[in-house]
Formats: structure tokens, C-alpha cells, sequence
């Protein structure tokens, strides 16, 4: 009953809480995390401890449909004619970030709070989720401005692909930093073995899109029952990837690709999930990360959080403009997309996250999470601000 009882009150204070966000003129993820923050352990203490560390079942079933949902904004026919532009930029923004940041804590270790033997591995993992760059966010600001053009396109194209990106980089970092770790020296295997992860990952989450695609047909005269099939699918492939130590966000972002590029009718099932089901996964997850941070662990590495927003603006703007560079594009693209691509949120929280779960990363789990909560604040009151900034610099909003 308890357990009840308190869902419940996160329900109804997360509904508040997304009523009162836009009157105080702040994003409504950062009323989700403030809300949890307040009602958490740390603060008032109306959500225990006890039920906080027993939520995982609910944020592997939030992170699934967000990891789809991620994944789903990434269609193919977007990349037609800007398709050299688009890889390029994504590709020097989200290397450039991972080694800025990477590079940034290894080399100023010895001024960090870090455990002295895992400096490499925590730089690693908080360089790979530095990568991400949060969808929801651009995609509401494009939405609430009416931009249009072909700077918006370009920009929401490198945000869908840039998540991508990150989910495969990081478990690149997660499986060499583990690897150096547990061996003390670094070896192609390791990179073997994350490239063979990455590839079994993204092979479950085909498996899972044209098992769908066989249930459309099945049930193509009941859209309800395809929606709660594919639900069920995208918890199966979470759980599955998990089961098997594989990499289960890049499992479900993979099958939301495969299934808004080849499914005929995923249109659909997407606009039923969107309608009634994204708002309340949203909100649960967000509330729930947030209570996960432990205000000692936030205060007591004031350095690597400055460090991480500064080494990864810096990375996102400096690749971005190379990018934009190799590819040819315009003065705009060059000047103004890398400060776009700023705001970050589920996806960093949910690798965060994951890192629970991750055999011989306990120690350095809580640590993590807390500086990406913390960081994330920050960015998602920044990001939106940048991302006006850049779409009326471009000329294409009001």
C-alpha cells in the first residue's frame, strides 16, 4: 500500500509541478528534477529512501520508451540532401566533446575528488555522456518559436543522430575504462569487445523492429492492441539487452530507428504513445533521477561539475564549427550550431543511471549521477535560452 501511496503523490505533485513550470518561466524537465529534489530523502523526506533505491523497475520501463521515442526521430529521409552535412558536424561535436572532456579530467586528476585509481575510468564514462544532447528540448523550442528552414532541419537532424553516437561511445568508454581497470594496462581486445557489444545491441534492436512489423500486420484492424504489443516488445529488448550485459538503450534507441523508417503504420503507435503515455514516463523518471542525488555528493565536487559544462561547451562548439567547416556549410551553421546543441537531460541521466547496474562501477556509480543531475539543471535553465538565441540568429524564428 505504501509503495501506492507514494507513486500516487508523485503523480499528483508531478502534475502540479507541470502546471507551475511555465509560469515561472523555467523548462518543465527542471521542475520535474526541483520537484524530486524537494519531496526526496535529502529534503522534506516525503518519498523514503527505501522506495527510492526499489524504483528501478520504473525507471528501466521509463528509460525503454524514452530510448525508443530517441530513436524514432531519427528518419532517413531527413539526411537526404544535407545527409554529408549532417555526419560531419555530429561527428566532430561528439568527438570533440569526448576528448575535451576526457583530456580535461585525466590531465587536472590530481586536482579532482576522484578515487585515485578509477581517475581514467570516471573521465571516460563522464566523456561519453557529456556526448548526448537532450531531443526533447530542441524539439519544443522549434515548436514554440515556428522555426523553419534549413538551419532547424539540419539542427534536429544532428540532435537525433547525435544520441546515437553517444550511446555507442559510451559503451566504448564503459568497456575500455572497465577493461584498464581491472587489468591495469589498455588492449584491442577490450575495443573488440565493445564494437562486438555495439553490434549485438543494435542486432537485438532489428530483431525486435521486424517482430513488430509482423505484429502490425496481425493486428492492423486493433491500433490499440499494435500500440500495447510494441510496448510490450520495447520492455522485452530492454530487459533482454540487460539480461545479457549488452547495452539496452542502444537496444531500444536501435529498434525505434528500424521501426519509424521501415513500419508503415509506426506513425501511429508513436502518436498513442505521445498522447498518452510520454508526459507521465517523463515526469516519473525525471522525479525519480533527481531523488537519487545526494546533496553531500553534489557540493563536494564544485570543480568537476564547472569542469564537465565548460570542457563540454567547449567541445560541442569547437567540433560543431570544425564539422561545419570540413562539410562546407554556411557562416550560420559555423557560428551558431554548436551552442545549440547544449541542453541534456534523459539520455546523460539514463546512462547516469545505468552505471547502478554495471559490474565494478558501484563504487563510482553515485558519483557520476550526482554531477550529471546537478549539470543537467544547469543546462536544461541554460540550453533552451541558446537554442532561441541560435534559431533567430539564423534568421528562421520570430
Amino acid at each position: 500500500m505504501e509503495n501506492l501511496f507514494y507513486l500516487g503523490l508523485i503523480f499528483v505533485l508531478g502534475a502540479t509541478s507541470q502546471w507551475l513550470s511555465p509560469k515561472l518561466h523555467i523548462p518543465r524537465v527542471v521542475g520535474y528534477l526541483l520537484l524530486g529534489l524537494l519531496i526526496g530523502p535529502e529534503v522534506l523526506g516525503l518519498i523514503p529512501r527505501e522506495f527510492v533505491d526499489n524504483s528501478y523497475i520504473i525507471t528501466d520501463l521509463a528509460l525503454s520508451i524514452i530510448a525508443v521515442l530517441v530513436g524514432a526521430t531519427l528518419r532517413v529521409s531527413s539526411l537526404r540532401g544535407r545527409g554529408k552535412e549532417i555526419i560531419y558536424i555530429t561527428l566532430f561535436q561528439s568527438i570533440g566533446t569526448f576528448v575535451c572532456v576526457a583530456l580535461g579530467f585525466i590531465l587536472l586528476a590530481d586536482f579532482l575528488a576522484f578515487p585515485k585509481d578509477q581517475v581514467l575510468l570516471i573521465s571516460l564514462l563522464l566523456a561519453g555522456i557529456a556526448t548526448a544532447t537532450a531531443p526533447a528540448t530542441p524539439l519544443a523550442i522549434v515548436r514554440e518559436l515556428g522555426a523553419k528552414g534549413k538551419f532547424t532541419s539540419t539542427f534536429l537532424a544532428i540532435v537525433a543522430t547525435d544520441d546515437a553516437i553517444a550511446l555507442m561511445m559510451f559503451a566504448l568508454a564503459l568497456a575500455i575504462g572497465t577493461a584498464v581497470l581491472n587489468t591495469g594496462v589498455f588492449g584491442w581486445d577490450s575495443v573488440v569487445e565493445a564494437l562486438l557489444l555495439i553490434i549485438l545491441s543494435s542486432s537485438l534492436g532489428v530483431i525486435a523492429a521486424l517482430i513488430n512489423t509482423a505484429f502490425e500486420k496481425l493486428l492492423v484492424k486493433s491500433k490499440s492492441m499494435e500500440t500495447i504489443a510494441t510496448l510490450g516488445l520495447i520492455f522485452i529488448v530492454y530487459s533482454l539487452s540487460e539480461h545479457w550485459k549488452l547495452e539496452p538503450l542502444l537496444s531500444a534507441m536501435v529498434m525505434g530507428v528500424v521501426m519509424v523508417n521501415t513500419s508503415a503504420s509506426f506513425d501511429l503507435v508513436e502518436k498513442e504513445i505521445d498522447n498518452h503515455l510520454a508526459e507521465g514516463i517523463f515526469m516519473l523518471f525525471f522525479i525519480l533521477s533527481a531523488m537519487h542525488l545526494h546533496f553531500n555528493g553534489m557540493f563536494a565536487f564544485p570543480l568537476v561539475i564547472e569542469l564537465y559544462i565548460g570542457l563540454r561547451f567547449f567541445g560541442k562548439v569547437a567540433g560543431s564549427y570544425l564539422g561545419a567547416v570540413v562539410a562546407h556549410s554556411g557562416d550560420t551553421v559555423k557560428k551558431y550550431m554548436g551552442i545549440a546543441l547544449i541542453p541534456q537531460a534523459g539520455v546523460a541521466i539514463g546512462l547516469a543511471l545505468s552505471l547502478h547496474q554495471q559490474a565494478g562501477c558501484e563504487e563510482i556509480a553515485s558519483i557520476i549521477l550526482n554531477i550529471i543531475i546537478t549539470t543537467t539543471l544547469i543546462h536544461e535553465l541554460v540550453g533552451p535560452f541558446l537554442i532561441k538565441y541560435a534559431l533567430k540568429k539564423s534568421g528562421e524564428a520570430a
